[in-house]
């Protein structure tokens, strides 16, 4: 069983990286800083790694704000696998462990990684590793069975992050075949932890077209869990392609810029906070970042149950 304790958010304390693949150098400031991990692409979906601090603008509730720190460096982060082990997914398994070993090998050599997978109930199954081959190892289930625990999968990886991540940056990665059935957090929960939490959350949907209604529910779940994060879920057309999907989303999340800045508001009142990134020559660029949070103090975080 892990243990609780409060998540202190990205909101309160910045961490900045000395360089990318080394330890990373604590800075404390007295202000609140919102970081915001953001992915700029072209009109033929390439990444855009070359702009520079000038060409990025961001707005809270549409005020205009000062960007405190730019970043554009491949920087180490910590990532938690969370694998649906559904009696559903049996035989898609061996697929989907060698997608999230491709992700794990495209990923920054420096990230330390956690796998958990989830069916009626959420196991943690490889602790925190920076070792490929104890990720390798550990990562393998032959025991697919029961209902899709998803959002108790997220709930644990939020926690776990919380108590043992040494990384700044902060992802999960959720791969399953179906919407969440089994689960005893609500979506309500989720969606609080989306809005005051640093993880970015992306997920892989491997819908197959068998149960349209529940296709649907699965994928506007992931979606909007996705979204509030940062994130984005993928829905690729067959299992034969989550290999390239994860390993793209690797390479994304190495080419991602950290912005951060210091809310002209710094009131902690529990109010959300609606974030709008732009990039000059915007009708060229898309960029994609979280479209907000919301302001907790610090102690509140534990409040949500």
């Amino acid at each position: 069983m892990i243990g609780v304790r409060p998540v202190v958010p990205a909101l309160v304390i910045l961490q900045v990286i000395a360089a990318a693949g080394q330890a990373p150098a604590p800075f404390r400031a007295e202000t609140r800083l919102v970081v915001l991990p953001t992915t700029v692409t072209n009109s033929r979906g390439e990444f855009v790694t070359d702009l520079d601090q000038r060409a990025f603008t961001v707005e809270e509730n549409r005020k205009h704000q000062a960007i405190a720190l730019f970043r554009r460096d491949d920087v180490p982060i910590s990532v938690g696998l969370l694998i649906d082990n559904s009696g559903s997914m049996r035989p898609l398994r061996g697929k989907v462990e060698a997608a999230a070993l491709a992700f794990a090998r495209a990923s920054n050599p420096a990230d330390e990684v956690f796998v958990v997978n989830f069916a009626d109930k959420v196991r943690l199954d490889v602790p925190m590793t920076s070792d490929l081959r104890v990720l390798e190892a550990g990562i393998a289930r032959v025991d697919s069975i029961g209902g899709t625990s998803l959002r108790d999968a997220v709930d644990l990886a939020e926690k776990y992050l919380a108590e043992h991540a040494t990384r700044d940056r902060r992802v999960v990665l959720v791969i399953t075949d179906g919407k969440d059935n089994a689960s005893v957090a609500d979506a309500e929960r989720i969606r609080l932890h989306a809005e005051r939490s640093q993880t970015t959350i992306h997920a892989i949907g491997l819908f197959n077209g068998r149960d349209p209604g529940g296709d649907r529910a699965g994928r506007h779940e992931l979606t909007e869990m996705t979204e509030r994060t940062g994130g984005l879920a993928y829905f690729p057309a067959s299992v034969e392609d989550v290999g390239a999907v994860a390993v793209n989303l690797a390479r994304q999340i190495r080419n991602q810029y950290t912005i951060a800045y210091a809310p002209i508001d710094q009131a902690l009142d529990g109010s959300y906070r609606s974030i709008r990134v732009t990039v000059s020559g915007s009708d060229r660029y898309t960029v994609h970042t979280r479209a907000g949070y919301r302001a907790i103090p610090p102690g509140r975080e534990s409040s949500i149950r």
